[in-house]
């Protein structure tokens, strides 16, 4: 199962082809963006961090994908995102309405912003 999952590897070998191919672009973007990023899994999430936090988190569920910026990136992008499900922590898509590549990029570098600057 995937919340089990080891490694980000292994928790994307568990789901159905195309939720597995749409989580990997996101892991593949977000690392072109900050190469520096380390994958782990955390809260049963894949994870990857930046500079010892937390950059974003990525999942699956049965009825939806969902991407965990920041809710620092949320609210200064919230414009952006209407037509997600969002919550004070995540958004919330589906295969049918992927998040752009372009407002992912932005939501990445608004939390790698924050973090750089050490906000708690």
């Amino acid at each position: 199962m995937a919340s089990q999952a080891k490694s980000i590897d292994e928790y994307l070998s568990a789901l159905e082809p195309a939720r597995r191919d749409e989580l990997e672009r996101i892991r593949r973007l977000v690392t072109r963006l900050v190469p520096s990023v380390e994958e782990s899994m955390s809260y049963g999430m894949p994870t990857l961090s930046y500079r010892g936090r937390a950059l974003v988190y990525f999942t699956s569920s049965k009825k939806h994908l969902s991407f965990y910026p920041s809710s620092w990136a949320i609210e200064e992008l919230a414009d952006r995102l209407v037509g997600y499900r969002t919550t004070q922590h995540a958004i919330q898509f589906t295969l049918d309405k992927p998040l752009p590549d372009d407002l992912l990029e932005d939501l990445v570098r608004v939390h790698q912003r924050e973090i750089d600057v050490a906000r708690q």
